[in-house]
């Protein structure tokens, strides 16, 4: 969950100090303008006045960054901890957000993919974070399997408790490691459908998506970033990057759907795309 509540604040810090805030299982992260002392607090109590589950409020003190897609987070109010079970179409998952990427707003979209998988699938899911998309699928869709790769210790340690916690033990493969190494020593030609969740890495990786398919083809599911203007389409942006690179990497293909699945910033845009690899 992400709100921009600034309507709700005190006219006098509304409006400048405040920009939005997400909901992971009982904590709320706050980003400001202005992250001053009083700012949070006012911030903290307002959201903490509608959500009577939340029990910490953090405040986002640098953007995300890095290979483990990390932030760094400020204590404001309530219990001092940043670990918290987020529930979520009826699987659990255990996270820590400071030390593993999380995002509450790709809830729709884990859902949408998990229920285009078909039974006894193989999934690859490249930058699997805490096995969100995985477990998703994994409780959602008989007998399929999915390996379950990421380059962070932490996220993989929770990615085994939240296998755990959801009883999809044999279904969730944890795969600690660059998805790149992993799927050209181990994983060629053995999934039906791939998943590149992170827009930042997806097109690099997409060489290697392929080659995890199996020679018969299959489904990628493929996000991206993209800057439109008000005369542009987002989603058409993202469609022909992808049908580029397609074309330059020599294979048959279609991508028959494409959605805008957040605002990321002022005229930025995640995309999902779905291309059938032929």
């Amino acid at each position: 969950m992400r709100k921009d509540i600034s309507r709700s604040l005190s006219s006098e810090n509304s409006g400048e100090a405040y920009i939005s805030y997400e909901i992971v299982g009982d904590i709320a992260i706050v980003r400001l303008s202005h992250s001053s002392p009083e700012n949070a607090q006012n911030a903290s109590e307002t959201i903490m006045s509608i959500h009577k589950n939340v029990k910490t409020t953090l405040v986002q003190a640098s953007p995300v960054v890095g290979d483990f897609r990390l932030r760094r987070l400020t204590y404001v109010a309530g219990e001092n901890k940043k670990s918290t079970i987020h529930k979520e179409y009826g699987c659990l998952f255990s996270v820590d957000v400071a030390k593993c990427y999380f995002s509450p707003r790709l809830s729709h979209e884990r859902m949408r993919v998990a229920e285009m998988v078909k039974p006894n699938e193989t999934v690859v899911n490249m930058f699997a974070g805490v096995g969100c998309f995985s477990i998703m699928i994994a409780k959602h869709v008989s007998a399929t399997k999915v390996f379950s790769i990421d380059v962070n210790p932490a996220a993989i340690q929770f990615m085994r408790e939240n296998v755990r916690l959801n009883r999809v033990y044999g279904k969730v493969i944890p795969l600690l490691g660059d998805s790149k190494e992993i799927i050209s020593n181990k994983m060629r030609r053995v999934a039906d459908r791939v998943l590149l969740p992170l827009p930042e890495k997806a097109l690099e990786y997409l060489p290697y998506a392929l080659s995890a398919l199996k020679a018969s083809g299959g489904w990628i599911h493929y996000y991206d970033l993209e800057h439109a203007a008000k005369t542009e389409s987002p989603a058409e942006k993202a469609k022909l990057k992808v049908e580029k690179a397609l074309d330059d990497l020599g294979v048959s293909f279609e991508v028959p759907f494409v959605r805008v699945v957040r605002s990321t910033g002022p005229n930025w845009f995640q995309l999902a795309v779905d291309v059938r690899i032929m």
